[in-house]
């Protein structure tokens, strides 16, 4: 239980610290800081991963479960929409200037 507690303080923790860091972040670098978050949230899964090869609690497997859950759509979101902001800076090709 007393780890539970501490997982809990620190993800709050974390979640204030990130909150306040990340809304001062400038737009032109919402991109680079995209790609970190990517990086941490493959972090999270492969923590949460671990938290199931050791014998856990209920309420463990299931916050470990919702890690997994909400880090991959964080990975998932975070590479569409970093996808779509790097087609913005593609060049269009129309027939004219296809090289075949």
């Amino acid at each position: 239980m007393a780890n539970l507690l501490l997982m809990t303080g620190v993800f709050i923790a974390s979640f204030i610290v990130g909150t306040l860091l990340i809304s001062k972040v400038p737009s032109l670098l919402h991109t680079p800081l995209m790609s970190m978050t990517n990086a941490i949230s493959a972090v999270t899964i492969l923590g949460a991963l671990i938290l199931f090869s050791v014998e856990t609690s209920v309420v463990e497997k299931v916050l470990g479960a919702l890690a997994i859950i909400t880090a991959s759509f964080n990975v998932v979101g975070g590479f569409a929409i970093t996808d779509r902001m790097l087609r913005l800076f593609k060049e269009k090709r129309t027939n004219e200037q296809s090289p075949y």
